[in-house]
């Protein structure tokens, strides 16, 4: 079975000079027109609104090649404002079309958005999700897969197939019900289920004897999950745009927001197998199942499911110590990922960001740093491009814990363009932690239990970590990430469980230059929605 990319229409033109900065006129441009509507399916076997685009739930899949340009018309025909986000995208020098509150107002019902962006430099297995109120929960996700150039080798051979799985928890409650929960002060309940693809039970068809990747990412709003497939190992081959060290896996921890590419060969007797993925570091298991099934098998799937690591907290942070770079293997560009020797680069700063979960006026929320994060009806990016005052302070949170009093605020920290960051997530909870950062990617050089302190640097690995861009911070433990922010913008740093980012586990990152150039950052798009305060403003 060779691999199709099911494409739109590609088409290739040439840029007026008025028209946005995206780069040069010969990489190819991509248009697409979505059409964001609710619908109801029974994902659990219990009917319930999700929501659709272009009809489908998940999301079409994006299938584009490095550097290729985006230009995907988004119409919102939901009751309530709209925005997608695109996952691990690092929208180069564009933090305009990042699609989260604080870069972009929300689409209003019965309104559209275009966004405009490049696949710069990347390759890979990402997705992306609507970024507003509790709409993740509803579906509005799908994946986006980044192939390599003609001209680019990646290191291992063209494989005869790819699938593309999008698993995560799931909840037979609307997404409005969930959202009244948060807002009342609450904790959402366990979820219902996990889903593969939209779905309780789905089949992935494969020629024996031949290889496929498949691309998994955990779309979940909560829960980490273990998958593995009966009967067959998992060579990695790629982590969210890294190209890895080629360990073999009988299972793998994927945690919230993250992506894996995995090669298996369908080298087993012709039968069917069973795919498996079960929650992780959860007193109830939740597992799904989907079915590898082989063309010439005659035989269903039999036999006990295949079991998932018994043990916890140790056993997955040793196997994530073992996700290592490939050196010599170039990524998206020609260069040699180990070319860049990230561990002998001095840092400029430390940042230490210490969750919580504090109760403030009688409420739950989520805070880093005793800060618990919240929107303002004015997009940052434009309150900052404007000039727009009392929207957000940069001295709102500090850059280490400082075990006061918890309060609320609109949280931004400014570091400087081109600085080399060292950041550890602290966690002292009692539960697993999952952080992302938009428009960049970093080195994972730490992992380990306890409090963090400055001989932990002992542990780092300075030589062959790989870079991505969410990272796992087990419980009662910490994480250790180097960042080179050398991509200026307005950049959302937060928790990618749901519940915690929507209830203020999150702060924006200003990487700033006080001269604006556009060699730093593209102009403001002509196309820009303004909302609050910007209301009036023009680009």
């Amino acid at each position: 079975m060779a691999r199709t990319l099911l494409l739109p229409l590609l088409v290739c033109v040439v840029l007026a000079a008025s028209s946005v900065a995206l780069v040069k006129a010969d990489d190819p441009y991509r248009f697409y027109t979505w059409t964001v509507t609710s619908g109801t399916l029974s994902p659990l076997g219990v009917p319930q609104e999700v929501i659709l685009i272009n009809g489908q739930f998940p999301g079409p899949r994006l299938d584009v090649v490095t550097n290729d340009n985006i230009i995907l018309n988004v119409i919102n025909k939901l009751d309530q404002p709209f925005l997608l986000t695109w996952n691990g995208i690092k929208q180069r020098k564009n933090s305009w079309q990042d699609g989260v509150l604080g870069t972009n107002c929300p689409i209003p019902p019965n309104s559209n958005y275009t966004y405009k962006f490049q696949t710069k430099d990347q390759i890979g297995s990402y997705f992306y999700f609507p970024s507003t109120l509790m709409h993740r929960a509803a579906g509005g996700y799908g994946g986006i897969n980044i192939y390599q150039r003609p001209r680019i080798p990646i290191p291992y051979p063209i494989q005869d197939g790819d699938f593309t799985l999008l698993i995560g928890d799931w909840f037979k409650t609307n997404h409005k019900i969930l959202r009244q929960t948060l807002d009342s002060g609450k904790s959402l309940p366990f979820p219902d289920g996990v889903l593969i693809n939209g779905q309780g039970h789905t089949t992935f068809n494969g020629d024996q004897g031949k290889t496929y990747v498949f691309r998994i990412s955990n779309v979940g709003l909560s829960t980490s999950f273990n998958f593995r497939i009966q009967g067959h190992t998992m060579k990695l081959v790629e982590v969210e745009g890294s190209h890895t060290i080629q360990n073999i896996y009988d299972s793998l921890d994927v945690h919230v927001g993250q992506s894996v590419s995995v090669l298996v060969t369908l080298n087993q007797p012709p039968k069917d197998y069973y795919i498996v993925a079960s929650t992780r570091f959860t007193k109830n298991v939740l597992t799904a199942t989907a079915i590898l099934h082989y063309t010439n098998s005659h035989s269903p799937a039999s036999g006990p499911l295949p079991t998932g690591p018994t043990y916890e907290i140790h056993w997955s942070m040793k196997q994530a110590r073992t996700f290592r770079w490939n050196l010599t293997a170039n990524a998206a560009r020609p260069n040699p990922q180990g070319s860049f020797h990230y561990g002998k680069i001095n840092t400029t700063r430390t940042i230490v960001l210490a969750n919580s979960a504090p109760l403030i006026n009688g409420k739950l929320r989520y805070a880093v740093n005793g800060i618990s994060y919240v929107n303002s009806d004015t997009p940052l990016k434009l309150a900052d491009y404007f000039n727009i005052p009392g929207i957000f302070s940069v001295n709102s949170i500090q850059s280490v814990p400082s075990g006061g009093a918890s309060s609320v605020a609109t949280s931004v920290m400014q570091v400087n363009l081109h600085e080399y960051i060292e950041v550890v997530f602290q966690n002292n909870e009692k539960t697993m932690q999952s952080w992302h950062l938009d428009g960049y990617d970093f080195w994972v050089v730490g992992y380990g239990s306890g409090q963090w302190a400055a001989e932990k640097r002992r542990t780092y690995n300075l030589a062959d970590t790989l870079t991505r861009h969410t990272a796992q911070v087990y419980p009662q433990s910490w994480t250790a990430i180097l960042v080179s922010l050398d991509n200026q913008g307005m950049w959302n740093m937060r928790s990618a469980i749901w519940e915690r980012q929507y209830l203020g586990q999150q702060f924006y990152l200003k990487v700033w230059n006080a001269v604006r150039s556009l060699a730093n950052e593209y102009d403001i798009p002509s196309n820009i929605l303004v909302c609050g305060k910007a209301v009036g403003h023009h680009p």
